[in-house]
């Protein structure tokens, strides 16, 4: 059978969400919007990428506070936390998991709710008053009951957070323009973690005492209330979704539409396409959600280190204070190569790759700590693992890219990914026991082992997605009339594409047989 022949049509009009009938068909890329004049679609696309980026990048300020609301306990344990909350044994390590169970339980219901609202630029700074208000709370415990109610709390209120800004970068952006946003956007982990540490630092050598409080409660006290400021002056910046976003032009929003649909989202995203409960059913139906989930649930136990990574640190002998120091340098480094293999995964389109690289790495890290116990060397270990989450924030690139189309069943797969994947973090909080100190040598030895449980699980996922595109080729080949096809037409799974690939980009249009066959 000869291979049936594709050719572009002349451009037509931008479609928007009150369009009539929705179809398939290519448009050539420099289609304009139907009311741009002065503009080409370049120079518009260009112009709309640059506000939108300027806009999202307040979610790095965000997820840092995020995160350092979250860590500030591993913090205030070099200061006395333990000792003035009477803790001993375990109860250290439930305080941080329990934080774990709180962000599972909330994390898909809250993903529900922001695909029901829409309105992410309220829901999102929201969640965060009230995690800032629970932060403040912790300061003023006395106990260890009190510790944990607040941590769980504390989950339950952060949980919305990171599934929602995935989701939301997800809404506004193409396949290959997702991952290095996500680490953009993401890369208040890197900030939080050295930010966060000076910051602690200042506080827990200069606060002791003031006012008859101890530094350690000042330190959630300064911290919390941060949040509280900044989550305030985000409700004025955070963008909704592409159609029911204030600030843009009518022209800027037919282009963000369009843009989504030539991508292969499922006629950009069209509201009401698909119902929030749907979704879940769709999502909690397919295997390769719960595959993500499981796989992603040993990446984060692998990763577990974070949690205590001050303590790590402070195996090296100095005291508190330059312990603190010295955390924040491999997490500016862990930024740094983060940007790198985010860029270059979108850039050749290899998500599987970058990600096994930044494990792999890791891996090398702890195999050193495990061997020596020389400050230099250990020093060393602590920037290729600090790398790690570079490949964690391609995962959930991958992941947005793998559910793309339908808009509803990404929202809720993301979050059960996310919230299952949790379950390493309640598992590793009990891993790295004072007992196993100071080499922690069993401990290192777990994270190697679920780093290369998860690598291999997406390995086969990788492969598996491979397969599936070679599928969609031959029935895009072998079929007569388009409307055989489950898929849109150059719809591929973005694992890795040959540049002499054409991937054709599609918006509704009226399907008929002659754009597959070439006849007129």
């Amino acid at each position: 059978m000869q291979p049936h022949m594709l050719r572009y049509l002349p451009p037509l009009k931008m479609p928007t969400l009150s369009d009539p009938k929705t179809v398939d068909a290519v448009v050539m890329i420099d289609d304009v919007p139907a009311g741009v004049r002065c503009h080409t679609r370049d120079d518009l696309e260009r112009r709309l990428l640059r506000k939108l980026d300027l806009r999202m990048s307040i979610i790095l300020i965000l997820y840092a506070l995020n995160l350092i609301d979250r860590t500030n306990i591993s913090n205030a344990r070099l200061q006395g936390f333990e000792k003035d909350l009477h803790l001993h044994g375990e109860q250290y390590a439930t305080t941080l998991s329990i934080l774990s169970v709180g962000y599972i339980t909330m994390q898909v219901p809250g993903n529900m709710i922001l695909h029901w609202l829409e309105r992410p630029s309220v829901i999102l700074p929201c969640c965060m008053l009230v995690w800032g208000t629970i932060s403040i709370l912790s300061g003023t415990t006395t106990s260890y009951t009190g510790i944990v109610v607040a941590r769980f709390f504390l989950g339950l209120a952060e949980a919305p957070f990171f599934p929602g800004v995935v989701f939301l970068v997800s809404k506004w952006y193409k396949r290959d323009e997702v991952a290095l946003r996500i680490a953009l956007v993401s890369s208040g982990i890197f900030l939080s973690a050295a930010f966060g540490s000076l910051l602690a630092s200042g506080i827990l050598h200069n606060m002791q005492d003031k006012l008859g409080q101890a530094a350690w409660r000042w330190l959630f006290y300064i911290e919390g209330g941060i949040t509280i400021s900044v989550a305030i002056c985000a409700m004025f910046i955070l963008p909704d979704f592409p159609y029911n976003t204030r600030w843009f032009t009518s022209e800027e929003r037919e282009l963000a539409i369009s843009r989504l649909a030539e991508d292969g989202h499922d006629n950009a995203d069209r509201l009401g396409k698909q119902t929030t409960m749907q979704g879940l059913r769709d999502a909690v139906s397919d295997w390769k959600v719960w595959f993500f989930a499981f796989a992603t649930m040993f990446q984060i136990l692998g990763q577990s280190f974070t949690g205590y990574f001050p303590t790590l640190c402070a195996t090296l002998g100095y005291d508190a204070t330059v312990t603190l120091l010295l955390c924040a340098p491999p997490w500016v480094f862990g930024g740094m190569i983060a940007f790198a293999l985010t860029w270059y995964s979108d850039k050749k389109k290899k998500r599987y790759q970058c990600f096994m690289v930044s494990n792999t790495l890791c891996i090398l890290a702890f195999i050193i700590s495990i061997s020596t116990m020389d400050k230099a060397a250990r020093y060393i270990s602590l920037f290729l693992m600090a790398q790690v989450i570079s490949g964690y924030l391609l995962l959930f690139g991958w992941i947005s890219n793998t559910f793309s189309r339908e808009p509803a069943k990404r929202a809720i797969a993301i979050a059960l990914m996310n919230a299952l994947g949790q379950t390493g973090s309640v598992i590793g909080a009990y891993i790295w026991p004072s007992s196993w100190g100071p080499t922690y040598r069993y401990s290192y030895a777990i994270c190697i082992a679920a780093l290369g449980v998860s690598t291999g699980m997406f390995g086969g996922m990788y492969l598996y997605l491979k397969h599936l595109n070679e599928q969609i080729e031959r029935n895009e080949q072998d079929a007569n009339d388009i409307n055989e096809l489950r898929d849109p037409i150059g719809f591929r799974y973005l694992v890795w594409l040959k540049t002499d690939i054409l991937i054709l980009l599609t918006v509704p249009l009226i399907p008929t047989r002659s754009y597959l066959s070439g006849q007129s």
